[in-house]
């Protein structure tokens, strides 16, 4: 199969890497960055004389037993459960390797991470997908997900913080389509890149629900997709025993070094989620007054979790040349044509750890 324009990632590309560089991002659905150096601070000298005496060869195929272990921790889960990815991205594959087949379906949201579906038909799956409506906060419910199911369908995907509207799916409505789909003998598969960054009150990780996979990642809450470090979360044993076996035939196992730099980074975690809260909160706060000030014109259902909101333009025009006209003024927004919504526009709040009401006071001007 021929694989389509990746149309998120060539905008983002072609301006997160100009020269000179695009002077405010919040086109980026990560927190804060963070440097080598600061996140070795953390540890002191002791996690870089650990780095110097590091062996660069192969990890392990499920990852190190310390980055599991502080990967357990975080979700209250047996190391044994956690296999290490490289990035969501690897895990995600596995998991679509894992389920495909002839006849088999896909059940996913409309919008959602636009690889999940091309990555998903590229394996023979077909793709079913249940619509999250602005109208009412891009709400998800266990109803609204299970009527995209069918006799074919291999597994069910949901996205919780939700990437890109900031949709949260309640704790009680988890545990209602896990239940659900159980019976049917589907799995539940469920994307916590952004855990545990709530708005709308916390919502406890998906890891207790029987019949349920957890995807998690350095990239998103943890602020580091430098790391190129995803995991997934499965207590049954023969089904992770073949997700190894994928990710041997895919990339044979992560870096030693990264990991060594994610398990120092998770032993930190608090200090890393607070500058992550600390930043989204106070950036939240001026779009949400930005968007108020121009309800005539956008229309803005606000995030109830993660780094990212979903906009659109009221009138429904194709919001592109907006996001083009921004860009050439310095700011930086991904067109929702990337995400087949082409009236929105995704904008992050937790990347621009300056610079983020001039970068609001520049988009008011171009707006006008």
């Amino acid at each position: 199969m021929k694989l389509p324009q990746f149309l998120l990632d060539h905008w983002l590309a072609a301006h997160e890497f100009a020269d000179p560089p695009i002077r405010y991002n919040l086109a980026s659905s990560t927190g804060p960055q963070w440097t080598l150096g600061e996140v070795l601070a953390l540890g002191g000298d002791t996690a870089r004389h650990d780095l110097d005496a590091l062996k660069l060869s192969y990890a392990p195929p499920q990852g190190g037993a310390r980055l599991r272990e502080r990967i357990a921790a975080l979700h209250g889960v047996s190391a044994d459960d956690v296999l290490v990815m490289t990035g969501a991205s690897e895990a995600l594959m596995a998991l679509i390797c894992h389920f495909a087949g002839e006849g088999g379906s896909l059940v996913l949201p409309q919008p959602c991470y636009p690889a999940v579906p091309v990555l998903a038909r590229a394996w023979g799956l077909e793709v079913r997908q249940y619509v999250l409506d602005p109208s009412n906060g891009f709400s998800q419910t266990a109803e609204l997900v299970l009527s995209a199911v069918d006799s074919g369908t291999r597994a069910v995907f949901v996205n919780s913080p939700h990437n890109p509207t900031g949709s949260v799916m309640p704790a009680a409505e988890q545990v209602k389509l896990a239940a659900a789909l159980a019976v049917k003998g589907i799995p539940l598969i469920v994307d916590e890149v952004y855990h545990p960054l709530y708005f709308s009150g916390e919502v406890p990780t998906a890891t207790s629900l029987d019949n349920t996979i957890v995807l998690g990642d350095f990239a998103k809450a943890l602020s580091l997709p430098g790391l190129r470090i995803g995991w997934l979360i499965d207590r049954d044993r023969d089904r992770r025993a073949a997700l190894i076996d994928a990710r041997s035939y895919f990339t044979i196992s992560g870096s030693p070094l990264t990991e060594a730099v994610g398990s120092l980074a998770l032993e930190h975690a608090a200090a890393i989620l607070g500058k992550l809260r600390q930043v989204a909160t106070g950036n939240l706060a001026l779009l949400t007054s930005f968007m108020a000030a121009h309800r005539d014109v956008l229309e803005f259902p606000p995030p109830a979790g993660g780094t990212t909101c979903f906009p659109r333009l009221r009138d429904g025009r194709d919001a592109r040349p907006l996001c083009e006209a921004l860009a050439r003024a310095g700011v930086l927004v991904a067109p929702g044509d990337c995400f087949d919504a082409p009236a929105h526009m995704r904008i992050g709040f937790g990347a621009q750890r300056e610079g983020y009401a001039e970068a609001l006071r520049i988009f008011a001007e171009v707006l006008d």
